[in-house]
């Protein structure tokens, strides 16, 4: 009968004690690689939100794409219709959004409007339905002020703009990873806006309290910018209003990343 030898437990320990130090030693460097991915599958969703921006545009005489339609005379009695779908009591209807010709992904957990480092359940859902819309904020209150919920009343006769006449495309920001921070809620919200550092009043500009970039990449922001690339932005000499949740802006002036003309306004 062979003797076997078992291991003794001063050796059991060694063993684990040297297993404790390869984990301590890869453990952050498999954090740092898996966050990596996430940028990088990031900036791969904003670049496809990119082609249907672009793709609406050719097909609506060079516009850029609305925010939203709340207006009864346009939407009916129907629920408002955002870029990425509508959000009613009833659950969201993805196929309404104005990028579903283009980019025909529904809206789900893990989908290509989510970010990847803001899966669902780090945040709280906008919207009745309290479902999936969007982790990315559109740049509505530039590109389409007449119809750009929440702000519309007050900037709706600033102009609809046409993405073939946009000042210094490469540095304006069409999407942005993005949201709010509302202090009644212990998650922050997601927010399909990309509101600026500064708003307007009607008559002059005013620190906004609440712009919606979110630096959740490491310190930076995945975006997509008007001529089609995507780039990751710190915020630069840009105000953090959320330190908890790392939302801000990019730089302190609206331009011209945000609103390039808003000197004009």
């Amino acid at each position: 009968m062979l003797n076997r030898k078992a291991f003794s437990l001063i050796e059991l320990l060694v063993v684990m004690a040297v297993v404790a130090v390869l984990m301590s030693i890869l453990a952050p460097a498999l954090g740092r690689a898996r966050r990596q991915v996430h940028r990088v599958t990031c900036a791969a969703r904003c670049a496809q939100l990119g082609h249907a921006f672009h793709m609406y545009a050719g097909e609506h005489r060079g516009l850029a794409m609305p925010l939203g339609y709340t207006d009864p005379s346009i939407i009916g009695t129907g629920p408002p219709i955002y870029w990425w779908g509508t959000n009613g009591p009833t659950g969201v209807d993805h196929t309404k959004g104005f990028v579903w010709p283009y980019l025909r992904s529904d809206l789900r957990d893990g989908g290509i409007y989510e970010c990847p480092a803001q899966p669902w359940g780090t945040y709280v859902p906008q919207g009745a339905a309290k479902a999936v819309t969007s982790t990315y904020g559109y740049n509505g209150y530039y590109l389409c002020p007449p119809h750009t919920p929440g702000w519309s009343y007050i900037i709706r006769k600033r102009p609809w703009q046409n993405i073939s006449t946009l000042n210094s495309p490469a540095r304006l920001f069409v999407f942005a990873d993005t949201l709010i921070d509302l202090a009644a809620h212990k998650l922050p919200q997601n927010n399909a806006l990309l509101d600026p550092p500064m708003r307007f009043t009607g008559r002059q500009w005013v620190r906004n309290t609440h712009p919606t970039t979110a630096f959740r990449h490491d310190g930076r922001a995945c975006v997509l910018l008007a001529d089609g690339h995507v780039e990751a932005f710190a915020p630069g000499d840009g105000e953090i209003t959320s330190r908890r949740f790392g939302i801000g802006s990019v730089g302190s002036d609206n331009d011209p990343h945000y609103v390039p003309d808003w000197r004009e306004w």
